[in-house]
């Protein structure tokens, strides 16, 4: 390995010679624009005469599509602009979900379900989210955590194209098990002289009923000179988008044994303890630079690319939601299912104390930027040998700051008809006046989270390929790639730090009374909330009293403020002691070790790739390649172990609360491991139009950074009740996190495709692929036991919950796709053309240590520690095996086109069907389940834990766009998204069947465009 860091240091120094004196800023145009035979990149042949093509319409754009599909080496799929500054929609990621076989998550994170996005998060490709990103080649990421981009950060107008390779080739960068994404930009030769284009748009969201502005610009140039070709390029893009989500939500079913009056002895009903609404204000600015020098002679070719996409975006959000104690409901006038599930009816609390919701304000801002700088040359000594060798380095940030203020009310009760469509909540004229009324409403927590991440990377690939002048062997390329990462996050500690102000479970022990917003000492910083064209005036809320925005936004003094509400009633409660009383603090940010993670890696790939072609050795031509890479990642990681623990109230009786000093020890981590991974491409060519493709190789995806931290939060909890003066302790429990898992290996797999292709014209085409995957060591996130002794010896059982490679799998699928215009139709109607596409994937997942009870175990057991392998119902019982998560078993989208004379127009649907999100997520976990297995030791107790699978339920979205071509410089074109309003619901899985969990609905959006290119 030290004579390739040589190898590498002497090509760098070799560049800077080439630089120096005059060889610099080029590399061909074929190699930016579609992927053809034989291109200096080291993947496609060069042609003898290299061709440029102008992309000017949908149909030049589907045409340049077809060809990169038929001719690339391996299976490929593309999305080309059908002008300049112009893909298909208003982010990265829903392009991508145009293409067959790749599926866009719509919610903001995979961790929290509970947030919509508009333009998506994430895609899956073939039902795997194991994605790579790549631009022009080379790596690109987003300082998230991750190993990829964030597709919705960067500016689709910089983009030229897509392209998603389905089965990776030797030379190809490893690290994408279900596929690889390559974003292309423009580079100045792609264009024969001078060219500028300018595109300007107004986005209008119904919802929100605002505009927002987007703006990109071009301007690029060719020059011969004395020395070569010379051409320089800049590309600039600023968009801003404004949208709303409105949400209801319902809580959890619980098994309850008395929901109704007269209920029959040993009988369970299903009830959830309330129902919930939210709205959520979004507001995002992306900005883009791209720059490229290209230059070029006889024999060398050079080019220099900078790309620098910077993301910022705010959401404010208002929501009510359940925090009543789910054995208190009682149910009046209700209607329930056969199998015992609450339809409709009234909650309320069996003691006449009224259901406990909250109302908070939150507010999240996430600011990132990714930087890319790349050099390429490529020298061709002769016809025989190319020689091409390319350096990156990469930078990419990311800071984040989220604040949540909450405060509490009692609602008398809550009238709910879950029978329709969405939830139907029914208030009188009483309700809806005391839920506006201060003195129903406490002050009750704050919550603060804050992250900063960086990135970087320096990559070196070498390059070299010797063509064969005659016979069945074509090429022989080879080449090494080095690479170094750093990657370090900064966490609030604990992550997310809740702090109550004043809670019902403090009174008696704490504070003598909650922080009423009638009080005068506590009537400060609130506001009355209208949910104005709830769900676009479909549905009616109530007004609601929230925390004001500032009180959200003016951390940390307003929480200071906050608090100090409590140390008042604190104190007052201690006889105007306050020694007792606990004042509240930031949570440390930067400032405890334990909340940072450093991870560095480094890669060193060696790599040999034969093309061949038979021409009719086998009855029929045959090409294709068969290569090896190897690659050896070194991985290393530093955190922390930390623990602490919840204050025992003096005099308090009841559960003994073992005493553990709070602690802090450092943990560094260090492990290497190679990975030989072959790949075979055949192509078959029945005819010029009709060809066959076999694709065989083996693959690995590695753990995102995030999976990787070192750090392990180990917390020690209970339960206090107070009676009087007499404070009860109970339900202690001792649990730990650990975000990551240092010594996790890259996920594993052996992968196969089969296609049939049929291209009939330049346009249109049929397309058959099936494809399967079996995969190992998949990452699961796993329960152990950690043993910490306390301060008199006695080791205590902690449950820690990590990620592991801890299963194995199968994805099977098919794809299907057709595209064509129906020229032979007579006059305007031979201007019409339809795309349509399938995918077809299924999955099954073995757990390396499966467990075989059929009930969860208490939180602090050695037994049946499965609670997030596959979810844990509210009466204690676990799930089956589940599929994994992100994959739709069918998907589909369906194009209607139109391409004539000066118009161009399509009408698009897309669509998914159910798909599970991941288990024990954000909302739809806890810890008050009921064991109804009589044998078990917790069997009527609350000691067990739930978490329930969340599924995204089937959901499509038809879009819509006509352009007209006022002149030749000059277009028009007016955009619809989500015509039909759609609304995107959730599923909770539960053993009473898949009940809806949460309703989002957008709205409709629309875009004015203009563009000009000259």
């Amino acid at each position: 390995m030290r004579t390739l860091q040589r190898t590498a240091v002497s090509i760098a120094a070799a560049q800077a010679a080439l630089l120096i004196g005059g060889l610099v800023f080029g590399q061909i145009a074929a190699a930016q624009t579609a992927p053809t035979p034989d291109a200096p990149d080291g993947k496609k042949e060069v042609p003898t005469k290299v061709e440029t093509v102008i992309v000017t319409g949908k149909r030049a754009a589907l045409s340049s599509a077809q060809r990169i599909k038929q001719n690339a080496d391996e299976v490929v799929d593309s999305i080309v602009a059908d002008d300049i500054g112009k893909l298909p929609d208003r982010s990265v990621t829903e392009v991508l979900a145009r293409i067959v076989g790749v599926t866009m998550d719509r919610t903001m994170s995979k961790d929290d379900p509970e947030h919509f996005s508009v333009e998506g998060s994430g895609i899956t490709i073939r039902g795997l989210t194991f994605v790579r990103s790549e631009m022009n080649g080379r790596d690109s990421f987003s300082a998230n955590g991750g190993r990829s981009l964030n597709f919705e950060d960067v500016p689709p107008e910089l983009m030229a194209a897509v392209d998603v390779y389905k089965n990776p080739s030797a030379e190809q960068i490893e690290g994408g098990i279900g596929g690889l994404v390559n974003l292309r930009t423009a580079l100045p030769f792609d264009f024969s002289g001078f060219k500028t284009a300018l595109s300007v748009q107004s986005t209008y969201s119904e919802l929100k009923k605002k505009s927002s502005p987007s703006i990109s610009g071009l301007v690029s140039n060719r020059w011969n000179t004395d020395l070569g070709q010379f051409g320089a390029l800049l590309h600039l893009a600023s968009s801003k988008s404004g949208t709303r989500t409105d949400a209801f939500q319902v809580e959890p079913y619980y098994p309850l044994a008395n929901a109704v009056d007269g209920q029959a002895a040993g009988t369970y009903l299903w009830v959830p303890k309330g129902s919930a609404w939210r709205t959520l204000e979004f507001e995002r600015q992306r900005d883009g630079l791209y720059g490229a020098l290209q230059w070029k002679n006889d024999s060398v070719e050079s080019s220099i690319t900078y790309f620098k996409s910077k993301y910022k975006m705010q959401w404010d959000e208002r929501a009510i939601f359940a925090q009543s104690d789910p054995y208190k409901i009682r149910v009046r006038d209700g209607v329930f299912a056969d199998n015992g599930q609450f339809l409709s009816g009234t909650l309320y609390n069996s003691d006449g104390s009224g259901i406990n919701f909250g109302s908070d304000t939150r507010s999240a801002w996430r600011k990132s930027d990714t930087q890319d700088l790349g050099w390429k040359i490529s020298w061709q000594p002769n016809n025989r040998w190319q020689l091409n060798s390319d350096l990156q380095y990469i930078r990419a940030n990311s800071s984040a700051f989220d604040s949540t203020v909450g405060l509490g009310v009692l609602m008398e009760s809550e009238t709910i008809d879950l029978r329709g469509g969405r939830p139907s909540l029914t208030f009188s004229d009483a309700d809806r006046a005391a839920l506006q009324d201060p003195a129903n409403y406490y002050w009750a927590f704050t919550q603060e989270h804050q992250d900063k991440s960086k990135a970087t990377e320096k990559a070196w690939k070498g390059d070299a390929k010797f063509r064969f002048e005659d016979g069945v062997l074509q090429d022989l390329r080879f080449g090494v790639r080095l690479s170094e990462r750093d990657a370090t996050t900064i966490n609030t500690t604990p992550k997310y730090f809740w702090s109550p102000i004043s809670q019902p479970w403090q009174l008696g022990w704490d504070i003598g009374q909650l922080a009423y917003l009638n009080d005068p000492r506590f009537n400060s910083n609130h506001y009355v909330y209208n949910f104005n064209n709830f769900f676009g005036g479909k549905s009616s809320v109530p007004s609601l009293i929230f925390p004001t925005l500032n009180t959200a936004t003016g951390y940390p003094d307003s929480y200071a403020a906050l608090h100090a509400y409590h140390d008042t009633l604190c104190a007052e409660q201690h006889g105007g002691d306050s020694s007792s009383c606990t004042p509240w603090a930031p949570a440390p940010f930067g400032t405890d070790p334990a909340g940072t993670n450093d991870q560095s890696e480094k890669t060193q790939a060696a790599y040999a790739q034969l093309r061949f072609a038979f021409d009719d050795t086998l009855g029929v031509p045959v090409d294709g390649n068969v290569g090896l890479r190897v690659v050896r990642t070194k991985m290393d990681a530093r955190g922390y172990t930390t623990f602490t623990s919840s204050q025992v109230p003096v005099g308090a009786v009841g559960e003994v609360v073992p005493v553990i000093p709070n602690f802090a020890v450092g943990n560094t981590f260090s492990q290497t491991y190679t990975n030989s991974l072959p790949s075979l491409n055949l192509r078959f060519k029945a005819t010029e139009q009709v060809q066959f493709r076999a694709a065989l190789s083996k693959a690995i995806s590695r753990p995102d950074f995030s999976q990787l931290q070192a750090t392990t939060q180990l917390a020690q909890n209970f339960t206090s009740t107070t009676v009087g003066n007499v404070t009860t302790i109970s339900n202690v429990t001792r649990t730990g996190t650990a975000d990551g898992n240092p010594m996790l290996k890259p996920i594993r797999a052996t992968q196969g495709d089969l296609t049939a292709e049929w291209y009939f014209s330049k346009t249109g085409s049929l397309t058959f692929a099936a494809f399967h995957k079996d995969l190992k060591d998949v990452i699961i996130n796993q329960t152990t036991i950690t043993q910490v002794p306390d301060a008199s010896g006695t080791l205590q059982n902690f449950t820690v919950t990590s990620p592991i490679n801890g299963a194995k799998g199968k994805v099977n699928g098919i794809e299907l796709a057709f595209q064509t215009y129906f020229d032979s139709l007579p006059g305007w109607l031979s201007g019409f053309g339809v795309q349509a596409n399938y995918t077809y994937v299924d999955s099954s997942t073995k757990l390396y240590n499966p467990v075989s009870s059929t009930y969860c175990a208490g939180s602090n057991s050695a037994a049946n520690l499965n609670l997030n392998l596959n979810g844990c119902d509210t009466n204690g019982q676990t799930f089956g095996n589940l599929p994994l998560a992100n994959l739709s078993k069918n998907s589909y989208n369906l194009a209607l086109l139109y391409d004539r004379g000066p118009i161009s127009a399509r009408l698009a649907y897309s669509w998914r069907s159910k798909y599970l999100q991941a288990v024990n997520v954000n909302g739809t976990n806890g810890g008050d389940g009921l064991d109804t297995n009589p044998s078990s030791p917790t069997y009527g107790g609350t000691s067990v834990g739930w978490a329930l699978p969340t599924w995204a339920d089937a959901y499509g979205q038809l879009d819509a766009g006509v352009y007209y071509k006022w002149s030749d410089n000059v277009t028009v074109g007016l955009e619809g998204q989500n015509l039909t309003d759609s609304t995107y619901k959730q599923l909770m899985q539960q053993h009473i069947g898949m009940l809806g969990r949460a309703w989002f609905n957008t709205g409709r959006r629309y875009t004015l465009t203009a563009r000009m290119s000259f």
